[in-house]
């Protein structure tokens, strides 16, 4: 599903320091898969992420989802793919606090370019159990059920992919294991999670850990399903 080439991304401190966040990054992804992006803080797997949900361009490299070059796509198109079949969680549940659980699940819909969005949001928040919560606003839920409000949200378009930066991060023990849970059902159910994490239990409940350090993947990049798949033939 995603294979990334040698991918590059640098930046510029404000002293004019260049710093290389990626360093030639080679990663393969396969569908289905459950994949822990795990090193220290710095190593690069926020950028990682970011580059994989396209909110980042790379500076050099390729990177296709699905056999596409998303260098191909302008930024309309890459919006368009990012809104349909890519879903984000983040450590900070960026959930606004005026509006409803509901009404936060169903804002992605409003970009939305389906005929009918009736019944989505409700629908995704059952999925993370939370649906008797759907009229309660973010200061009415605990730090756990606002996680789960974030993952609905990032369900409610129905992606294939989802992204998920630090989702444990905020939350207690007992929350972390919750929204876990979610995430290993989320995957059993077909879709691919990537999730970048510190919490070594976590990353041993993913099927696969990737590893970065300054920039470099230095273990985990190609997709286990390929390496069986390359042991047989080549047997």
């Amino acid at each position: 599903m995603i294979e990334l080439e040698q991918i590059v991304r640098t930046y510029r401190r404000p002293e004019g320091e260049a710093v290389r966040a990626l360093d030639g990054v080679s990663l393969q992804v396969g569908r289905g898969e459950f994949v822990a992006l795990v090193g220290a803080s710095g190593s690069g797997k926020s950028t990682l992420l970011h580059v994989l949900g396209l909110l980042d361009r790379p500076d050099h490299g390729r990177y296709h989802l699905d056999g596409q070059d998303m260098a191909d796509l302008s930024q309309d198109a890459q919006a368009r793919l990012r809104n349909e079949r890519i879903g984000f969680v983040f450590q900070a549940f960026h959930l606004l606090p005026r509006m409803s659980a509901l009404e936060n699940v169903e804002l992605p819909l409003l970009y939305s370019r389906r005929t009918s969005i009736n019944g989505l949001g409700l629908r995704a928040l059952e999925a993370v159990g939370l649906a008797h919560r759907a009229e309660h606003n973010p200061s009415e839920l605990s730090g756990g059920q606002q996680q789960r409000v974030a993952i609905a949200r990032a369900l409610v378009t129905e992606p294939d992919l989802l992204l998920a930066d630090e989702p444990t991060g905020n939350l207690d023990p007992q929350s972390a294991k919750e929204v876990v849970a979610i995430l290993r059902s989320l995957n059993s159910a077909g879709r691919t999670v990537v999730v970048v994490t510190h919490d070594p239990k976590i990353a041993a409940q993913c099927g696969r850990v990737a590893r970065l350090d300054a920039g470099r993947l230095v273990a985990g990049g190609t997709d286990s399903t390929a390496d069986a798949r390359a042991g047989e033939e080549g047997a």
